[in-house]
C-alpha cells in the first residue's frame, strides 16, 4: 500500500513574474547580511577536518536533513569529501552509528552564511546537490527560493555539477530560468527513483508523485 503524499499546492501556475527582476537584482549587488558566529564556528570545524586528512574532490549535500543523502553519497563516492550541512540540530544530531564513513562531514550551520564562508575561503566543489527543498509554493514568498534568495550567486560560484530534485516542476523551471539570467543552462527532466537518497524522496515516490530533476555544470558559463 502506498503512503499518502500531498501534492504541492500554489497559486502560481508559471514562473514568477518578478523572477528575472529580483535574480538580477542579486547578481548585481552584494549580500551584506553579518555571518552568525554559530556557523563560523562550523564551517571552521569542517575546515580543520578536510585539512587534517588526504585531499579529495569535494562534494556539499545542502539541507541534508538527517544525513541519509550523504552517507548514501559518501558510499557512491567514495573518493570524494561528502559534506553535509543542514539547520536543524535536531536533525543533523540523530545517531547513525552503524553508517558512518571515513570521508562523510556532517555539521549544523546556516546555509546562507556556509555558502559565503565557503566562497571567501576559495571552495571549488566536485558535486553540489539540493534535494527536494523547501517549496515555499505561494507566489508571495518567492524570495524563500533558493533562486530568488541574495545568496543564490554565492551557491553559484561554488562551481561543480549541481543537481536539484523536487517533487513540484515549477520550482526547478524556476531555478533554471535562474540560471540562464546568470549565465548558465541547466536542464530538468523527470526521472525514476530505484534507490531513494532522502526520506522525502521515498515518499513521494511511494505516493505516485512524479519525481523532477534539474542538472547543471556550474564550471560553464555562456556569459
Amino acid at each position: 500500500m502506498k503512503s499518502a503524499s500531498k501534492k504541492i499546492i500554489s497559486n502560481q501556475s508559471d514562473v514568477h513574474e518578478n523572477l528575472v527582476s529580483v535574480v538580477k537584482k542579486h547578481l548585481e549587488s552584494e549580500f551584506r547580511k553579518p555571518v552568525a558566529d554559530h556557523t563560523r564556528r562550523a564551517f571552521d570545524a569542517v575546515c580543520a577536518r578536510l585539512d587534517d586528512a588526504p585531499k579529495r574532490p569535494l562534494i556539499l549535500d545542502a539541507c541534508c536533513g538527517a544525513g541519509d543523502s550523504s552517507r548514501a553519497l559518501a558510499a557512491q563516492f567514495e573518493d570524494h569529501w561528502v559534506v553535509g550541512i543542514d539547520k536543524s540540530e535536531s536533525r543533523i544530531m540523530r545517531e547513525r552509528p552503524t553508517l558512518f564513513r571515513d570521508n562523510l562531514v556532517l555539521m549544523r550551520a546556516d546555509l546562507t552564511d556556509f555558502y559565503r564562508l565557503a566562497v571567501a575561503a576559495g571552495w571549488r566543489l566536485a558535486r553540489h546537490y539540493v534535494l527536494y527543498p523547501n517549496p515555499y509554493p505561494k507566489s508571495v514568498h518567492l524570495k524563500r527560493r533558493w533562486h530568488a534568495s541574495p545568496v543564490f550567486p554565492d551557491m553559484l560560484k561554488l562551481g561543480g555539477v549541481f543537481e536539484m530534485r523536487s517533487n513540484w516542476r515549477l520550482y526547478l523551471e524556476e531555478f533554471a530560468v535562474a540560471l540562464e539570467v546568470a549565465g548558465h543552462t541547466g536542464e530538468v527532466a523527470a526521472f525514476d527513483v530505484p534507490e531513494p537518497l532522502t526520506a522525502f524522496e521515498r515518499k513521494y515516490r511511494d505516493s505516485g508523485q512524479p519525481l523532477y530533476r534539474l542538472t547543471a555544470d556550474l564550471s560553464k558559463v555562456s556569459l
